[in-house]
């Protein structure tokens, strides 16, 4: 068989021998009874970890996402994002088609904005507004490119959002990287937050889930909206210990994967045609641009050496760093990447 190296999402990865183990064993119960002990437990875990009342475990990044808008807010409400989150970007239009509610875009640099931008972007109490209600941040920022909003930023957003009478909510799929690249717990995150997103699929390299944490009121009202979402589940404590044991075993080898983006940004950054300054590489997403070809035709090239990543604009490829791809894969790829690029 050819050799893959897979770059194209950290969600791609395998569960390991442990964490199908830990699957296969897991004790289970009907959760939507509230009776699957391994769920109760994650739960449980998340919160603690988070520093929140309760946690909701979900199958998606999108799901924990949509609740909290959905928690927050009431049809024909307006809530502030980033112009390229994910919320607002990959997740199908799901604000208005779930929750009636429209999104106000913010220009933010790399997938951060300011105290002001969000001040700017507040209107008078006018009926002919829709009222603002929610302020959503993304911490890592995907589409920033592994970007970690410094915690002090995020204070400063939130003091103003306060100031205002807004919820927050935290899209932290990724929050787990900036933690372990910033060395800010998630908890300190987390405090400056009503509810907050994280995800196992991810860096963490479980197969399937995320969580919703917050307030218990706010999570018991959300756990009424996943069913209602479609995201009630059964007999899940069996993907709940992929996540347990992606939560308790996977987050501090997050620093290799750091390191890897760190590894291929540099030798990125040495090869013809490419646009890369490797010090906007905090985690374990490196976005570069080229420019002798369309992205998407560079993408195909490579993939034909067995190196498969994404095109995500028309000069603009993602490579993601994760837990399937070893020091040795990566050496590999980057040959591929300098016969590709020099050629």
């Amino acid at each position: 068989m050819n050799r893959i190296v897979d770059l194209r999402s950290d969600t791609i990865t395998q569960p390991t021998p442990a964490m199908r183990q830990a699957m296969a064993t897991a004790v289970v119960g009907d959760d939507v009874f509230g009776d699957d002990p391994t769920v109760q437990e994650l739960e449980a875990r998340v919160a603690e970890v988070l520093g929140k009342e309760a946690a909701l475990f979900v199958p998606s990044g999108t799901m924990a996402n949509q609740l909290a808008v959905r928690v927050h807010t009431q049809p024909g409400d307006e809530i502030l994002v980033e112009a390229q989150a994910h919320l607002y970007y990959y997740e199908a239009g799901a604000p208005a088609a779930l929750s009636g509610v429209t999104c106000r875009c913010l220009n933010g640099t790399r997938g951060l904005f300011t105290a002001a931008d969000l001040e700017a972007a507040l209107r008078p109490a006018d009926v002919h507004f829709p009222p603002t209600r929610l302020v959503c941040l993304e911490n890592t920022h995907n589409r920033g490119g592994g970007k970690i909003w410094p915690l002090p930023q995020v204070a400063e957003v939130a003091g103003a959002a306060r100031q205002h009478d807004l919820r927050l909510h935290l899209d932290g799929a990724r929050l787990w990287n900036a933690s372990v690249a910033s060395g800010v717990a998630e908890r300190e995150y987390a405090a400056l937050f009503d509810t907050v997103a994280v995800c196992f699929s991810k860096g963490l390299g479980a197969p399937v889930g995320s969580a919703l944490a917050g307030p218990l009121e706010l999570m018991q009202r959300a756990r009424r909206f996943r069913k209602q979402f479609g995201g009630g589940m059964r007999q899940v404590g069996i993907l709940a210990a992929g996540a347990w044991h992606a939560l308790e075993h996977h987050r501090a080898r997050l620093a290799e994967d750091h390191r890897h983006a760190q590894r291929l940004a540099l030798a990125l950054a040495e090869l013809p045609g490419v646009e890369l300054d490797p010090a906007t590489v905090e985690t374990n997403i490196v976005r570069f641009q080229v420019r002798r070809q369309p992205a998407a035709a560079v993408a195909e090239e490579l993939r034909a050496q067995g190196i498969w990543l994404l095109a995500t604009g028309p000069d603009t490829l993602r490579a993601v760093t994760n837990l399937d791809v070893s020091a040795d894969d990566l050496e590999w790829a980057i040959g591929g990447f300098r016969r590709v690029l020099h050629a």
